[in-house]
């Protein structure tokens, strides 16, 4: 081979490597939490809402499972709060709300990506001590003198909720404390606080060692959706829309219906 050949060949070699990096990555790094080739990887941020933490603790491990060199962690708080959160830049990559009211702060200030998906509902219950020493079998029996009880604070959506089943009963009390979120209404019943306090079935139904959860009809007035979305400006982009639609996968479902909530 003569050397304008050899030139020539090794100018055609050194052209088809570079067609073949251009082709690998064209130049752009992969996405935070991918491979950059789909796969999910990192941590996935999650703020949801207080009455998700058994349910969703559980299916975080199972994401994990699902989703090998993924780490879930979550924020559990009162949906208002961490609306709030979220609109003031908390870094966060779902959010998981108990209420849509929640939801439409998040997605109206424009943090949200895409439109949010209604993934369970759930309804309340009055959480009272096991063996129910007051007697309460409905709405009425809370407005009894020395019937001490636990709302959530209005802005929170079990206190929505709560104000709802309350006006469909035509039942007006006033509660000894407002708690921020779910969690903090049950807790007051648990440690003899108080004698009753509404709050979600499923909550009730994870501390079944401390409570009784009484069912009254006016509920069913109350129903609240939980939607779900990932967020605009998620650190780990592959993760949040695999963790939302896993949160709606059959397996996923199965631990919520388990836990108490409703389907869709």
């Amino acid at each position: 081979m003569s050397a304008r050949a050899r030139r020539t060949a090794l100018a055609a070699l050194v052209a088809l490597a570079g067609l073949a990096v251009a082709g690998c990555g064209g130049g752009d790094d992969p996405a935070p939490g991918g491979s950059g080739d789909g796969r999910v990887n990192g941590t996935v941020t999650v703020f949801a809402a207080a009455s998700l933490t058994e349910s969703f603790t559980r299916i975080g491990r199972d994401f994990e499972a699902a989703y090998p060199g993924s780490t879930v962690t979550f924020n559990f708080a009162g949906s208002s709060a961490l609306a709030n959160q979220i609109n003031q830049g908390a870094p966060a990559d779902v959010f998981a709300s108990a209420a849509a009211r929640n939801m439409t702060t998040v997605t109206e200030a424009g943090d949200a990506d895409g439109t949010p998906a209604t993934f369970a509902r759930n309804q309340l219950v009055i959480a009272v001590p096991r063996g129910n020493p007051a007697g309460v079998t409905g709405l009425a029996d809370l407005t009894r003198p020395g019937v001490k009880v636990a709302l959530c604070a209005d802005q929170v959506p079990c206190g929505t909720a709560a104000r709802s089943a309350l006006d469909a009963a035509g039942v007006a009390l006033t509660p000894v404390t407002l708690e921020q979120d779910v969690k903090g209404a049950l807790a007051k019943v648990k440690l003899g606080e108080v004698d009753a306090s509404l709050v979600y079935r499923t909550d009730a139904r994870a501390a079944t060692a401390d409570v009784t959860g009484v069912e009254f009809p006016e509920s069913a007035r109350a129903v609240n959706d939980y939607p779900i979305v990932a967020l605009k400006d998620a650190p780990n982009r592959a993760g949040a829309p695999a963790f939302v639609a896993y949160v709606r996968s059959a397996p996923a479902q199965a631990v919520l219906a388990e836990a108490g909530f409703q389907g869709l």
